[in-house]
């Protein structure tokens, strides 16, 4: 009896050894926590200046959202502007005790220490507090093997105490809701409510606050917008949590419940959106701003995470107007492009064309860095297998290679347009191409392509600051400029080359010989000085060709020299950003117009050329504004098609407003079929045709819309009184060579005809030699 009473001692006192050690082993082990023995823990300093990665927000002209820099997509919002029902359905679904606890729930901390940290069950979960999330959602868990759970779980009911002895719980509440993460890589309620419901979060109703609460327990399990269904499940789940804890009546619960789900989604990541092409280049603006203001002023913002406002110029209507005007003209030009090559199109017959595209690949440069042979990477390229393709009819995943997918996206034309306010320079629509996703190459500021007939105004306002008339004369007959490789220009369309053209109509017609005669009395170096002083900084080649338009610029550029026809004669810098705030509200910048001093011609010449420009729409090259699509707004304008049907190009001038729109392929080597598709006023034309029809619907554009030229001065309508054509006079007909036209006006120049040794003679032999030989001739010919 005595031998059972020492065992049943001695089993006792391991007992309750096992127990103090269990304990002391508990209690050792949260003092390694809380002394930092598996990771430093913050200090309460640290707690108390919690500072949040915050997105830079960017908004249009009229104060809208229209899109954010982010790593997380984050936005803080103040309790005050927490609806009511969101923080009840936070608190019933995730912790019903919150106001009673200190930060950890004793009842649920039972049931972690247990499962968690003696049985090692990570399932377990649960019971952690809104205050233990937080800390969660701020200083993510690290990996320290099997003990990972039970350092995680005790590192934040140890933070989660420290917190709230800082805080209160309505500013837990906040924090928490401004920091936890939601579905498609949105952290914070406000953007949740913004991304899934397209309002702020003091907008939410009790349905919508229940969705987002719904999400906390998977955010991409109970995702609205991946999985509706499972999503409203959940939502009701919530609602009936709110019950339970008394925050809904039955009746108001089962409302709730019985209402589908709705979705507003606008997702603002950089690759969708409105206006992608003009956050990008934003963004490259912006960051070049900051490290400049950084190394000024000692800071460290960051454009990610610092929380600026981007106030922008950007008029949001006007931008959708613009997308959508190019995506109904770029869609059906798409279908007729490649319908007018059928099986000969280039993109699949030109093996050049094609491997070039491959090697431009990441793919192709990847496979190269391996060592592979040409042989290998062609293998490679050739390998089928689930795609996304793009087209105008949407996305589809189809089997395919990269060198299928390359050839589909050679096919593709692509897009350019840009509206600039004349007077300011206030840029408000800017579509950067078809596709952001699939076309990242912004055609409105990386692009330079050759600007064809559009840089004629140039060549023309060069021409009546240096004398000629608007009621100038001069032949459509071509020339050829020898000492420029014998070229000889000619024209497209129903010119009639045995008339002289006034010089107003030769801009209106866009006729080609007479804009290289014009440029002539222009004179190269003043129509290069003058494009320069508009504002254009590319480099003009000083060749005749461009008065053509053979110089490659910008649309940006382009936009810029035009604004001086309606600025006074003074060119305005095209500008996107009007101020950048900080997160407290302070102005950390603000930018200003910039114009030219002193105007770049006469006040004559500004009006001649919108005179000029404005006879293009209504009688010249652009009338299917007029005809086809019904616009009545004053609008001067000038179209552009480049050789062999590469670019096509228009630029629009109303009052108040400067719209340049460009059209073409990628790939140089690839134009359109024929000069019909591809001329500037069939393929750039009708997407501003289409925009301007929008924003006629619109009555708040009114100030653009409505806008009227003011009357050109009774001088400059006096200088363009006079007939468009006439018959070459006596002497002109008999002076030029019929069978090889050399001479134009009576002027002998060695850079119009075309052999030199027969210049060097006739100019011997003498004027009136050579007219009475031709009088000879004629007379012979006559009998």
């Amino acid at each position: 009896m005595p031998q059972k009473k020492s065992r049943k001692k001695l089993i006792l006192k391991w007992l309750v050894g096992l127990c103090l050690a269990g304990v002391l082993g508990i209690i050792s082990f949260i003092l390694s926590v809380q002394w930092g023995f598996w990771e430093p823990l913050p200090s309460p300093q640290q707690l108390a200046d919690i500072r949040q990665s915050e997105a830079t927000e960017i908004y249009a002209d009229g104060g809208e959202l229209m899109g954010k820099y982010f790593i997380f997509d984050r936005q803080p919002v103040a309790y005050e502007e927490l609806p009511q029902h969101l923080i009840n359905a936070l608190i019933a679904t995730e912790d019903a005790r919150f106001y009673e606890h200190n930060g950890v729930d004793n009842r649920s901390l039972m049931r972690v220490v247990f499962k968690s940290i003696l049985m090692g069950d990570e399932s377990a979960g649960g019971g952690s507090t809104i205050s233990q999330q937080l800390i969660k959602n701020l200083y993510p868990r690290k990996n320290h093997g099997v003990f990972s759970m039970p350092v995680a779980k005790t590192r934040e009911a140890i933070l989660a105490k420290r917190m709230e002895d800082i805080y209160t719980k309505e500013e837990i509440i906040t924090l928490y809701l401004n920091t936890v993460p939601f579905g498609d890589n949105t952290f914070g309620v406000e953007s949740a409510a913004e991304k899934f419901f397209s309002k702020q979060a003091h907008e939410l109703s009790l349905e919508e606050s229940a969705v987002i609460v719904g999400m906390l327990k998977a955010s991409n399990s109970y995702n609205p917008r991946l999985y509706p269904d499972r999503s409203k499940t959940r939502r009701n789940v919530v609602l009936a949590q709110m019950e339970k804890y008394g925050y809904l009546s039955h009746e108001e619960t089962d409302i709730a419940q019985g209402r589908p789900l709705k979705l507003s989604y606008t997702p603002f990541n950089h690759d969708t959106g409105i206006a992608p092409y003009f956050r990008s280049s934003l963004q490259q603006k912006l960051e070049e701003w900051l490290e400049e203001y950084n190394q000024k002023n000692n800071t460290e913002l960051d454009l990610f995470t610092s929380g600026l406002k981007v106030e922008t110029t950007i008029n949001l209507e006007m931008q959708q107007m613009a997308e959508e005007a190019m995506g109904a003209h770029m869609k059906a030009l798409q279908k007729d492009f490649e319908a007018s090559y059928g099986a000969r199109a280039p993109w699949l017959r030109s093996n050049e064309i094609l491997q070039d595209a491959l090697k431009k690949t990441p793919y192709y440069k990847k496979l190269q860095k391996k060592g592979l042979t040409s042989a290998q990477i062609q293998d490679s390229l050739n390998a089928k297998r689930q795609i996304e393709l793009w087209d105008w009819d949407g996305t589809k995943v189809v089997k395919a290679s990269t060198v299928d997918s390359v050839q589909h996206y050679l096919k593709f034309l692509n897009a350019g347009m840009l509206s600039v306010e004349p007077g300011s320079g206030a840029i408000r629509a800017w579509v950067g191409g078809i596709n952001f996703k699939h076309f990242q190459y912004d055609h409105v500021m990386q692009a330079k392509r050759q600007v064809g007939s559009t840089f004629k105004p140039i060549v023309y306002a060069a021409a009546l600051e240096n004398g000629v008339g608007p009621c100038d004369y001069f032949s459509a007959r071509p020339v050829t400029y020898a000492n420029y490789d014998d070229w000889t220009p000619t024209n497209s369309g129903n010119i009639d080359s045995e008339k002289d053209y006034a010089v107003k109509a030769a801009l209106a017609n866009s006729i080609n010989t007479v804009a290289v005669k014009v440029l002539e009395e222009a004179e190269i170096p003043n129509i290069i000085d003058l494009a320069h002083r508009m504002g254009i900084e590319s480099v003009i080649p000083p060749v005749p060709s461009i008065a053509l338009g053979s110089a490659e610029l910008s649309v940006e550029e382009l936009s810029k020299a035009y604004t001086a026809f309606l600025n006074n004669g003074r060119p305005s810098e095209p500008y996107f950003v009007k101020r950048i705030i900080d997160k407290s509200g302070k102005v950390l910048a603000e930018f200003e117009p910039e114009k030219a001093a002193e105007p770049v011609f006469s006040e004559s010449t500004r009006q001649l050329m919108v005179e000029m420009m404005k006879e293009v729409v209504e009688n010249g090259t652009a009338t299917r504004l007029r005809w086809k699509y019904g616009l009545k707004n004053d609008i001067a304008g000038k179209t552009g098609t480049t050789q062999n049907n590469k670019d096509g190009w228009f630029v629009a001038l109303t009052p108040r407003l400067v719209t340049v729109s460009w059209v073409g392929s990628d790939d140089h080597r690839i134009g359109f079929r024929t000069t019909a598709m591809g001329q500037g006023a069939n393929s750039a034309l009708p997407m501003y045709a289409i925009y301007q029809q929008k924003m006629n619907q619109r009555s708040d554009l009114y100030r653009y819309t409505a806008a009227r030229f003011p009357p050109a001065s009774t001088s400059v309508q006096n200088r363009l009184d006079c007939d468009e054509e006439k018959q070459p006079g006596f002497l002109q007909r008999i002076f030029v060579n019929e069978d090889k036209p050399q001479i134009s006006k009576l002027k002998l120049d060695s850079a119009i005809l075309a052999d030199s040794k027969k210049i060097e003679s006739e100019k011997k032999e003498g004027l009136f030699k050579k007219i009475g030989n031709i009088f000879k001739r004629k007379k012979k010919n006559n009998e």
